[in-house]
């Protein structure tokens, strides 16, 4: 090929990768999955709950209008908002309250911390802040949520590990000690904790579905081989993202929206989670 042409191709090639680059980085797709369990109170078949995770300060659109049109366009009964809201290395608390200001009147909103929001030393007025614009801050403890038929499931929160000086797996297990002490064993247990690597503890504790981040999906994923690096979990990681079960506990990991000290996705595009409820009859 003559010289000018191999150019205009070496050309052509970079333009074409700066565009997937810009569309798997700057789009979100919506990823939607069904959960059945034979412990979802009846009346609450078809209960639908979007999950964020790992926003990381990003910004979609002005005002976070593409987050905002497909959460809006899902109709939930709940949005979980599963930890890293904030960046720690560009930290505006500001941009991020803007999303949550944006999604408040669409379904009630409830938030765990992730390692971020304790990193920045400023956890408190992060939680807060979110409290004042009507967010169900979860922070070791649990509500239970009843419809008109008075029917109730349980949604708890736990706080990240790295709010303690314990190992992880220990700081994991005095948090859900505390969170689930008064509940009860029959009720539908959902928890929102943002480190996916503690799938066992979740397990030996019964909870029934687990919502969880943190790994923005390794980051960097291959074909045919997944993600790359996950923290906490390390290389080629085993809990990335998607569904996981065991015995009677199921676990939704997010890819999340942002990113942090890595500052592009490459085959991992953006996610928000959308989970119904279906009613397995026994």
């Amino acid at each position: 090929m003559p010289r000018f042409g191999r150019k205009w191709l070496f050309t052509f090639l970079i333009i074409i990768v700066g565009m997937y680059m810009y569309y798997g980085n700057r789009t979100i797709e919506v990823t939607s999955m069904d959960i059945h369990s034979s412990k979802i109170p009846p009346s609450f078949n078809g209960y639908k709950i979007v999950q964020l995770s790992d926003v990381h300060d990003s910004k979609f659109g002005e005002h976070h209008s593409d987050v905002i049109e497909k959460v809006v366009n899902v109709v939930p009964d709940a949005i979980l908002i599963t930890g890293d809201l904030i960046d720690r290395n560009r930290y505006d608390l500001e941009q991020s309250l803007d999303l949550v200001n944006g999604l408040k009147d669409i379904a009630p909103i409830y938030y765990v911390t992730g390692n971020h929001e304790i990193s920045t030393n400023d956890q408190l007025h992060i939680q807060e802040e979110l409290t004042r614009l009507g967010v169900h801050v979860l922070s070791d403890e649990f509500m239970l949520i009843e419809n008109a038929y008075g029917e109730r499931m349980l949604i708890g929160g736990i706080e990240d590990p790295l709010n303690s000086v314990l190992e992880d797996e220990e700081a994991t297990r005095i948090s859900l000690n505390k969170t689930f002490n008064d509940a009860s064993d029959r009720v539908f247990k959902i928890l929102l904790a943002h480190r996916p690597e503690q799938f066992e503890v979740y397990v030996d504790y019964d909870i029934d579905l687990i919502f969880s981040g943190h790994t923005h999906g390794g980051q960097i994923r291959l074909p045919f081989i997944g993600g790359v690096f996950a923290p906490g979990q390390g290389w080629f990681p085993t809990y990335l993202s998607g569904h996981y079960e065991k015995q009677e506990t199921q676990m939704i990991v997010s890819r999340g929206l942002g990113n942090s000290v890595i500052p592009i996705r490459l085959f991992n595009q953006p996610e928000i989670i959308v989970v119904t409820l279906q009613v397995n009859k026994e």
